[in-house]
């Protein structure tokens, strides 16, 4: 296998805030006001697409269809989507300051693919508008990739249409999709990452998946962290990972493997 030459990474989930907790009370508060309530899972399943293009999945959940439809006479609609965008958007605004601190192992990991010369990129589910907030505080924590791209950048094309990788490649000078990696903590990444062709590598701990703070997951058992690291990889692979880590520490090592031609 030849070098890689860039890693990109996703930012809510796999970077920075740990379980991608601050989306989510904000989707959830959106729907709450529409007068249906939605789960933590369901609310969860979608997780890393543009977020419109998340409330329309939402909306189109059989059980969620259901309770709209009790409630308004009638399915889901555009202009529902759009009032819950409208909803929804000051919601995560007012929180997401709040939910930018660096995972473990990021600013180490980053710093070990620099020295190899490897570019870091990004993509994400977050509009450019949040980017702003969002990577303004990683940089004051020291995390600033050499490139990030929204959906904003592509027309709205987000996850998991390739697109977002395509202009990270185009704007960092990149060629072969066989020799980057794309990280990320959602289904979505993992579509993104093999749409675009790209080594798809999952992250266990702080994933979406997973769906718990840094301090709930702390409190857990070693057994009951074991559980849930399982059923992640389980739900990565059977998207189209090809390779899972549990954590940031473990992706240098990972592409040492990737590099000497090794497979999952």
């Amino acid at each position: 296998m030849a070098k890689i030459e860039a890693v990109i990474f996703d930012w809510a989930g796999t970077t920075v805030d740990f379980g991608s907790t601050s989306p989510v009370s904000a989707f959830m508060e959106a729907f709450r006001r529409a007068g249906v309530e939605v789960t933590d899972e369901e609310t969860r399943a979608p997780m890393g697409l543009l977020k419109r293009d998340h409330i329309r999945t939402m909306l189109r959940m059989p059980r969620i269809e259901k309770a709209w439809q009790e409630r308004y006479g009638r399915k889901p609609n555009a202009e529902d989507v759009e009032n819950l965008y409208a909803d929804f958007e000051p919601a995560l605004m007012a929180v997401l300051p709040q939910h930018c601190d660096i995972k473990p192992f990021v600013l180490e990991t980053v710093a070990a693919l620099r020295e190899k010369g490897i570019k870091i990129g990004s993509t994400t589910g977050f509009t450019s508008s949040m980017m702003e907030v969002v990577s303004q505080e990683a940089s004051k924590a020291g995390y600033c990739p050499d490139m990030l791209v929204t959906a904003d950048d592509t027309a709205g094309f987000g996850r998991p249409w390739p697109y977002m990788v395509f202009e990270n490649m185009k704007r960092l000078g990149l060629q072969d999709v066989r020799r980057i990696v794309k990280v990320g903590d959602t289904v979505s990444d993992m579509r993104e990452g093999k749409n675009a062709g790209l080594i798809a590598v999952g992250v266990t701990e702080g994933s979406s998946i997973i769906g718990l703070d840094k301090a709930s997951w702390d409190k857990l058992s070693a057994m009951d962290q074991f559980s849930l690291r399982k059923k992640a990889r389980e739900t990565f692979f059977a998207n189209g990972a090809d390779f899972v880590i549990d954590n940031m520490g473990e992706l240098p090592k990972l592409i040492e493997a990737i590099e000497n031609g090794e497979k999952a």
